[in-house]
């Protein structure tokens, strides 16, 4: 499936919210299953209401929330209202902002702020400060104002933002060709044996739950888009791994698909699986244990620690770091008790 546009458009007194081109693959899927796997925190409810307001049209043609979707449908999704997406609304927050100057500015995202809005987040989103705090920022190829890249809700740490049309060009280009630097942070399941590696997988949409990215290899692999991700262990835990990766690409979700493709599911990261225990023992002790650590770390365990590019307009290379917050260091803290204590 492709997401063709996300666009709102009025037609008909209606907003055209997402547009979707089915899979060849597709086996035959009730509508309101398959969207609930393709838009984010949709509702079941929600999507067969849209259904029954004539909502929902498959090839320009309303359909029922049991219609069966097929290979290479084109699917539109619309509300009477515009996507919020498209209604930004400046507000006032607080933003951590690392670096400042007439073309940039680094900024440390905490956990739990989306980058921009989109469904089921409407506000509170990065963008929606930072057009409260500067005006006129320019336009991505999303029509985001100031994103150069970005990074997922319930992950921390450094994005640079573009002021000017220029220092947007410069710094989109950079990563594009990779010649950013980016490192996280990242604690993951199980003892990675190799001290350091590189994982070169092909990365798309997974077939059959759209909110999640999957690797794709051999005949498949024209389902994906290049992704390189070089790892290196930083400390052993026994059950676990703190890790340091530096991505060549940016791919969504790329640490976490690319890591759980070699076995190493991020921690506490629900969309993979990392939520459950993966590795370990049985003792009840040690569930209690693995369930503490989650209550101190509720999110995947991934923090973007370094970021480094070329400036738009002194040309120096500039490096920016900022510290593993403090959620992350706790349950890393108890991590590297336990492996002290298991040892003795």
């Amino acid at each position: 499936m492709t997401n063709i546009s996300d666009q709102s458009k009025a037609e008909d007194e209606r907003y055209e919210h997402f547009t979707f081109k089915v899979d060849k693959g597709q086996s035959p899927l009730r509508i309101d299953k398959f969207l609930i796997n393709c838009i984010e925190n949709i509702t079941r409810s929600k999507i067969q209401n849209a259904a029954k307001d004539g909502g929902i049209l498959v090839n320009d043609l309303s359909v029922k929330s049991n219609y069966k979707v097929r290979p290479h449908d084109i699917i539109s999704v619309t509300f009477e209202h515009p996507s919020y997406e498209q209604l930004l609304v400046a507000e006032d927050m607080p933003l951590d902002i690392v670096y400042e100057d007439d073309d940039l500015l680094v900024v440390n995202k905490p956990a739990g702020m989306v980058v921009h809005p989109g469904h089921g987040n409407y506000s509170g989103t990065l963008i929606n400060g930072l057009i409260f705090h500067f005006d006129n920022l320019p336009n991505n190829s999303s029509d985001r104002p100031g994103l150069v890249h970005r990074i997922d809700k319930d992950t921390t740490g450094l994005l640079v933002v573009a002021k000017t049309e220029l220092a947007m060009t410069h710094l989109s280009k950079q990563f594009a060709d990779k010649t950013s630097e980016r490192e996280y942070v990242a604690l993951v399941w199980g003892n990675v044996e190799e001290d350091e590696g590189t994982i070169d997988a092909h990365i798309g949409r997974h077939p059959k739950n759209r909110l999640q990215n999957t690797v794709f290899l051999d005949d498949e692999i024209h389902n994906g888009r290049p992704a390189v991700t070089h790892f290196k262990v930083l400390e052993r835990f026994g059950y676990v791994t703190l890790v340091s990766c530096k991505l060549e690409t940016g791919r969504t979700h790329q640490i976490r698909v690319h890591l759980k493709h070699i076995g190493h599911t991020l921690f506490n990261d629900e969309r993979y699986g990392g939520e459950r225990i993966l590795k370990g023992t049985t003792f009840t002790k040690y569930k209690q244990f693995v369930d503490n650590c989650f209550k101190v770390l509720p999110r995947q365990a991934l923090h973007a620690k370094t970021l480094g590019f070329e400036h738009p307009t002194t040309k120096e290379f500039m490096k920016f770091s900022t510290d593993v917050p403090q959620d992350m260091v706790q349950c890393i803290e108890k991590w590297r008790h336990y492996a002290q204590h298991a040892t003795d």
